[in-house]
């Protein structure tokens, strides 16, 4: 494989497909597409306006905004100028936009709009080396406020020869961008991605895949995040594909039965409120039909398996195909999709088979920002459902003797900027990745992740436990959203429990009780008598050491902007900790 510069890949692709779409953005309820050669000249105008505004070699500049053709005109542009761009969750604080935009030593920033610019606005004082800030959608007085229009015209000032010495400097070996981790422990660091990592990362996967120019795919995961870059900007550039961008997460759905897409990519949760919306749909059904789709899925669900085996589906399974997982596939968006993928937390098993049971099969991938994205990799006909399927091909993995999984290859990081111990701690001197998660290799030599090594929890008589194992089994269970584990140091095993807001009506109907707000009906004795028998079933499928002795409901969900999720959705243990202290104290 050559090695080249993000920018040279641009131009190859710009050349084979100059009059196709790349990206497609729904303005006024109309879809506006945007080809290869029209998003080529913006992101080199564009290039041309940050040399224009100051923007030297080496600076840093940050992304705030959803996803949109912007977003990754800014990116690109960046990167051709010499510069090091950092996305920056749209969910974060000013308090955290700071950080970032202080730490990569930011001369320009790029938001979306009004409301993200304002966070711009309360920080800028605190960071001396920001020079402009530019608004992608807007207008705004304050004179170092520009608006997007505004640097492209000032990109025409400055010379074509200029923007292209820089891009003729630029080393495959380079940092390109910087990806900040969700900061679950603390601040977040930069991961430090080069052009090969990069680039090298892309083809290895997309070729495996087999995606090309012909293929659509959805974005609507943060920018901000490895996943997503390596889908909608740096596969773009390998594949020539095109790329929707979703409106909101909320549209999701509509979005997913519009497009239909030829691959889906969603993390854990996405799947889990897609498989709650059909379950909640599917009861009500007629009696009939009930019936008629269990037989249905219990004939898929036998088939998932037996390809996995390598043996031939059941005659049965095309009948059942045509009358009932066609029509489901097509509901969701999902018929013409050859690839459905999660990544970026763990999954339950219950709902991986709630999908194999319908011929939707979910191949699962393990990754982290410093494998630029997937250091493991499933596909059909080389997939196991509870696994994250093989290492990429030209890597090596291996598991250490306390049960880390190492990891070594073109796809590691570079290191986390200005930040050398933790780099020393990562990557060892014989170029292993020290991932954090704890693994195995099945008998057929599948990885499985059964927990992160930060997390496992050593209870007072020494027991050593992975609280996501119980954890998955605890959120398989009806009306409950999420599950985290408490136990380190204690005598037994105790558990916070939250409720699904979008079932709770489903929850008292059951129950036989009036439907109230979550506060409510986490203070109810019928739920908390539900929860418990429920717990007790999950205990009898585990050791008596791993049951969950007393559990406690709190009385509302785990979000985003309260701080209990990152912005892909993984639980922040140490946040929940320290903000549910009572609660975990009332259970010991």
């Amino acid at each position: 494989m050559k090695k080249e510069t993000v920018i040279q890949q641009l131009v190859e692709t710009v050349e084979r497909y100059p009059d196709r779409d790349i990206f497609k953005e729904k303005k006024f309820g109309r879809w506006e597409a945007i080809t290869w050669q029209g998003f080529y000249e913006e992101v080199l105008l564009f290039g041309r306006g940050l040399i224009q505004l100051g923007v030297q070699q080496g600076d840093g500049l940050t992304i705030l905004g959803s996803n949109c053709t912007r977003w990754v005109i800014s990116d690109l542009a960046a990167i051709a100028v010499g510069a090091i761009p950092a996305g920056i969750y749209t969910t974060n604080s000013p308090e955290q936009c700071s950080y970032i935009a202080g730490h990569c030593e930011a001369s320009v920033a790029v938001v979306e709009n009004e409301s993200q610019l304002q966070k711009f606005k309360e920080i800028k004082d605190q960071l001396p080396k920001l020079k402009a800030i530019v608004l992608m959608d807007g207008t705004d007085d304050d004179e170092m406020v520009h608006r997007w229009e505004d640097v492209l015209d000032m990109g025409r000032s400055v010379e074509e020869s200029e923007l292209q010495a820089r891009i003729d400097a630029l080393d495959p070996q380079d940092t390109a961008t910087l990806v900040y981790t969700s900061g679950t422990t603390g601040n977040p660091k930069g991961v430090m991605l080069s052009h090969e990592n990069i680039l090298w990362t892309a083809k290895i996967t997309l070729n495996f895949e087999n995606i090309t120019e012909r293929d659509q795919w959805l974005s609507y995961l943060p920018l901000s995040h490895i996943a997503e870059q390596l889908i909608t900007v740096y596969g773009t550039l390998n594949s020539g594909g095109c790329v929707y961008f979703v409106e909101s997460l909320e549209k999701l759905g509509d979005t997913l039965r519009e497009v239909r897409p030829n691959f889906f990519f969603a993390v854990p949760r996405v799947w889990e409120k897609i498989k709650e919306k059909m379950e909640a749909a599917g009861a009500e059904n007629p009696a009939l039909r009930k019936m008629i789709i269990r037989g249905a899925k219990k004939v898929g669900l036998y088939s998932g398996y037996a390809e996995q085996r390598g043996e031939k589906k059941p005659l049965l399974y095309c009948f059942a195909d045509r009358i009932i997982f066609n029509k489901v596939k097509e509901k969701l968006g999902l018929d013409r999709a050859r690839l459905c993928f999660t990544a970026a937390a763990p999954i339950s098993r219950d709902t991986l088979e709630f999908f194999l049971s319908l011929g939707v099969p979910i191949y699962e991938i393990f990754g982290m920002s410093e494998t630029t994205g997937p250091g493991t990799l499933s596909l059909p006909h080389r997939y196991k459902t509870g696994t994250c399927g093989f290492p990429l091909p030209g890597t090596d993995i291996k598991i250490a003797e306390d049960g880390e999984l190492l990891l070594r290859g073109p796809h590691i990081f570079k290191g986390y900027y200005k930040n050398e111990k933790a780099t020393k701690e990562a990557i060892d001197e014989d170029g292993w990745l020290h991932s954090g998660d704890i693994a195995e290799f099945d008998e057929e030599g599948y990885v499985k992740i059964t927990d992160r090594k930060k997390d496992i929890i050593i209870t007072a008589g020494g027991k050593n436990i992975a609280p996501q194992v119980i954890e998955g089994k605890l959120k398989d269970i009806p009306m409950v959203e999420h599950a985290v584990v408490i136990g380190d140091q204690k005598k037994y095993l105790s558990a916070l429990i939250t409720l699904n807001g979008e079932t709770l009506s489903d929850l008292a109907q059951n129950l036989g009780i009036e439907l109230k707000d979550m506060a409510s009906m986490a203070e109810s004795d019928k739920v908390k008598n539900y929860v418990a028998e429920q717990i007790e079933l999950v205990n009898q499928t585990m050791s008596k050491v791993e049951g969950i002795k007393k559990f406690t409901i709190l009385g509302n969900g785990f979000t985003i902007d309260s701080g209990e999720l990152t912005p892909t959705m993984k639980v922040k243990r140490k946040f929940i900790h320290n903000k549910y202290s009572k609660e975990i104290d009332g259970l010991y």
